[in-house]
């Protein structure tokens, strides 16, 4: 089944452009994902103008609500009935994995992309299903996130990926960063492969892995350790990896009591 997004954006070559190469290039051509933009700029009457300064005053102007509804009406008319409505901005709910994976299982999405300061809420009102922002940031319009977020869903298709397996190991699964990787030479001037990888003992390797995941979040994402439900077999590998990194052990007791 070939999934479709709709890009509702007045930059609409980013999306011809960007989605054009690579993996999501192969996607296309083997019909795992499709996709259409679609200018506001096109809806709008003779010499009007899609912007407009806001009511009450204040910077910048913002996109008029009419030509957007227009847009998504547009786009709605070709998609199914419940196909959910995005707007990328910064006020959203936070994407992450857990989002991207729920989104995936939409056969459709229609992504409304904002630019200068914004847009009429009452498109929020009206049309918008789901509000997103990549983060606590500012861009210049959405496109660029809107193309982030349409990435990470895309990797949840089947298919979509070379191997469906390196989708089970990847940051964020289970609220981990991934670990480090390496690849050949096994030393140059930059450093060396650390031996366990080197060993063929596939437990070791494992073990050296999920110490390393687990260690990397807490120094990096302490706000995803926090969030999960680690065993006491993960307490006892933090303390290991802490003590290797040269903490004492105190301050490895002062650090684990605070997710604990």
């Amino acid at each position: 089944m070939t999934k479709k997004s709709y890009f509702i954006s007045i930059f609409p070559e980013i999306f011809e452009t960007a989605l054009r190469i690579g993996i999501t290039k192969k996607a296309l051509i083997n019909k795992i994902v499709d996709f259409e933009t679609i200018n506001p700029i096109s809806f709008l009457k003779d010499k009007e103008r899609l912007d407009d300064v806001p009511f009450g005053g204040g910077p910048g102007m913002l996109m008029k609500a009419n030509p957007l509804v227009d847009a998504i009406d547009f786009c709605k008319a070709k998609a199914e009935k419940k196909t959910k409505v995005i707007y990328v901005s910064p006020q959203g709910k936070l994407f992450d994995q857990s989002l991207s994976k729920e989104l995936a299982n939409e056969k459709e999405l229609i992504f409304l992309c904002g630019r200068y300061e914004g847009i009429d809420n009452r498109v929020l009102d009206s049309r918008v299903d789901l509000e997103i922002s990549l983060g606590n940031f500012v861009l210049s319009g959405g496109e660029l996130a809107a193309l982030a977020i349409h990435d990470s869903i895309c990797r949840h298709y089947e298919g979509f990926l070379g191997d469906q397996k390196s989708l089970v190991e990847e940051t964020f699964v289970n609220n981990l960063l991934e670990y480090p990787q390496f690849t050949k030479p096994r030393q140059s001037e930059y450093g060396k492969v650390p031996e366990v990888l080197l060993s063929g003992d596939h437990k070791k390797i494992s073990n050296w892995r999920k110490k390393q995941a687990l260690g990397k979040t807490f120094l990096n994402r302490r706000d995803l350790i926090e969030r999960s439900k680690l065993k006491s077999e993960d307490i006892e590998i933090l303390e290991e990896f802490l003590s290797e990194l040269g903490y004492d052990s105190d301050r490895i007791i002062d650090l684990l009591n605070e997710i604990r």
